[in-house]
């Protein structure tokens, strides 16, 4: 049993809690949790037990008094985990609660440096649940078997963890000479939901009516796990009002010439195989809210490929940018944990 601290109880903190609890009980035990402090217990009871994607927590939620520094103990169908509130990483008592590895879900500390600090504490292992500029980088179904026991590592993004394995199966069976990718994104809480400031000024615009273009991340970090794209990747973000499920389309320009048929036929094989929990198809006429929920890093939408003369390819791809994301991310940390 691995013992984990979640350090942020944000949207991915939170859901990467659910996950736990529903489908990684028997390997993973989050056995202290430590929260912004913006709230009390009951608060964050209250936002576990009851969430406006994912519905009403199947299970009992019930907040008990903690001991010391700690605001509460969250008590989940039995399961105790203590709350706390520390602003520092360094000051977060890990040890005391026996915890392998922490997820550093805030967003605040995504540098090596800031985010080390959680060793301070006792932490043995740290993943960082958002991408860096100098923490190695590891996809779960892409490159996670290089793996070489890095006591910090990051998961990168949602978004790349949709795009890196789709673009690695393009590479695997038709090459790929140059791509692009646009992903249709649900709103996060980086925007403004009425207008407002930010650094960026379309996200200054309200969430709640606006496509909004932005930059994303997800070509530069796929390059990081592929490196024989640099230089041949790039693409945008179009947030735009949903509150979860988003979409890649993405656009290649293979090596070798491919058909449709042909390029469904690779994917429908690596669902099967090599990919299997990380990418999968569908042929239904599919939209947004019914891949709320969906576990897969992709789900390839078989019925939107499309190939102009030959070697000009059109895939799109959904994900749940939460849920899948959060499955990754505790995939990971049992990954980090065996190897």
């Amino acid at each position: 049993m691995i013992k984990v601290g979640i350090n942020g109880f944000g949207r991915i903190g939170r859901v990467a809690l659910r996950a736990v609890l529903s489908k990684y009980l028997s390997r993973v035990k989050v056995v202290a949790i430590n929260t912004s402090g913006s709230m009390d217990a009951q608060g964050w009871a209250h936002l576990l037990e009851y969430d406006s994607v994912y519905g009403h927590f199947n299970g009992k939620v019930q907040v008990e008094k903690g001991q010391g520094e700690e605001i509460g103990v969250l008590v989940v169908n039995h399961q105790r985990m203590p709350l706390l509130a520390q602003r520092e990483p360094d000051k977060i008592p890990w040890k005391k609660y026996g915890v392998e590895v922490v997820v550093e879900s805030t967003g605040v500390f995504r540098d090596r440096q800031s985010a080390s600090a959680h060793f301070q504490g006792g932490a043995k292992k740290i993943i960082v649940a958002a991408p860096t500029k100098d923490v190695e980088t590891f996809i779960m179904g892409v490159n996670e078997k290089d793996y070489r026991n890095n006591l910090i590592i990051d998961n990168a993004s949602c978004t790349t963890n949709c795009v890196a394995p789709v673009t690695k199966v393009m590479m695997e069976n038709f090459g790929v000479q140059k791509a692009l990718l646009s992903t249709i994104h649900a709103y996060t809480a980086d925007q403004e939901l009425v207008d407002g400031s930010h650094q960026d000024l379309r996200r200054a615009r309200s969430a709640a009516i606006n496509i909004i273009p932005t930059s994303t991340g997800a070509d530069e970090t796929t390059v990081e796990v592929i490196p024989s794209l640099k230089g041949l990747f790039d693409g945008l973000s179009y947030r735009v009002p949903v509150v979860c499920g988003s979409v890649v389309d993405f656009c290649f320009v293979t090596t070798h010439r491919t058909s449709v048929e042909k390029v469904n036929q690779a994917f429908k094989k690596a669902a099967g195989l090599n990919y299997h929990g990380i990418i999968e198809v569908s042929d239904k006429p599919l939209v947004s809210t019914d891949i709320i929920g969906n576990p897969a890093s992709a789900i390839v939408d078989l019925s939107l490929t499309q190939v102009i003369d030959g070697d000009l390819v059109k895939v799109v791809a959904w994900y749940d940018n939460e849920w899948a994301y959060s499955c990754r991310l505790i995939e990971e940390v049992i990954w980090i944990s065996q190897h």
